[in-house]
């Protein structure tokens, strides 16, 4: 998942990430609760060093790594950040990364998005068409089938694919034709999303909005770097 989920599903417009200067600072990776114990072992035998102020929550592992080398967080089941994404029934869909779907969804949950999850957003977007499909495509249905039931987690990715579509002609890497094709996709994709019917319980949150938090707050623990002998 991640950064380099991206590049490994973007082989035709990876160079756009360079063009924009993303670089890679750490590994995400997606697993089983089932497989903690096995995951942790890999790694420590691998020289990784485990970050034990993470080791309280179930959801997720960090590795430390020496200088150079970068971080490995692995999520269990779900990736919990500002909004939750349920992975467990749906990491057979797709190999080596999680379903596209999932992997804006997982740009796009993050409430203070910041510039290289555009960018990796963009250049998924730029890459596959929007479509009802799990292989090589976004699959549009999997994303309003989602939001539809979590008006908060639909405000985040409505509000970051709007400032998406905001900040495109400010990426001077992109040429015209990328700028038209991702505009195009985004707005084909929020207009499917509001098209979708929502649940009760998306219309009772609506009515709520903003005036109570609508995400979670972040726990991220301090990343203590391995010291060189």
């Amino acid at each position: 998942m991640g950064a380099v989920a991206i590049r490994i599903h973007c082989p035709k417009f990876v160079e756009l990430l360079d063009a924009m200067n993303r670089s890679l600072t750490d590994l995400d990776l997606m697993g089983y609760s089932k497989q903690r114990l096995d995951t942790i072992k890999m790694f420590q035998d691998r020289g990784k060093l485990v970050d034990k102020s993470m080791l309280l929550l179930n959801e997720r592992l960090r590795f430390l790594s020496p200088p150079g080398e970068p971080d490995i967080d692995v999520f269990l089941d779900e990736l919990r950040m500002c909004h939750t994404i349920s992975l467990k029934d749906r990491l057979a869909l797709d190999s080596p990364t999680i379903p596209l779907a999932d992997l804006l969804l997982e740009k796009m949950q993050i409430v203070k998005i910041n510039e290289k999850d555009l960018k990796d957003s963009i250049v998924l977007l730029r890459e596959h068409a929007i479509a009802d499909v799990e292989k090589e495509a976004i699959d549009s249905q999997h994303i309003c089938k989602t939001l539809a039931n979590d008006w908060g987690f639909y405000y985040t990715v409505t509000m970051n694919l709007k400032k998406l579509l905001d900040l495109l002609p400010t990426y001077s890497a992109l040429s015209e034709n990328d700028m038209k094709d991702v505009s195009s996709k985004t707005t084909q994709l929020l207009e499917q999303i509001e098209k979708t019917p929502k649940s009760t319980r998306w219309k009772m949150r609506a009515k709520i909005g903003t005036k109570a938090k609508w995400y979670q707050d972040v726990d991220e623990s301090p990343q203590s770097k391995m010291q060189q002998n």
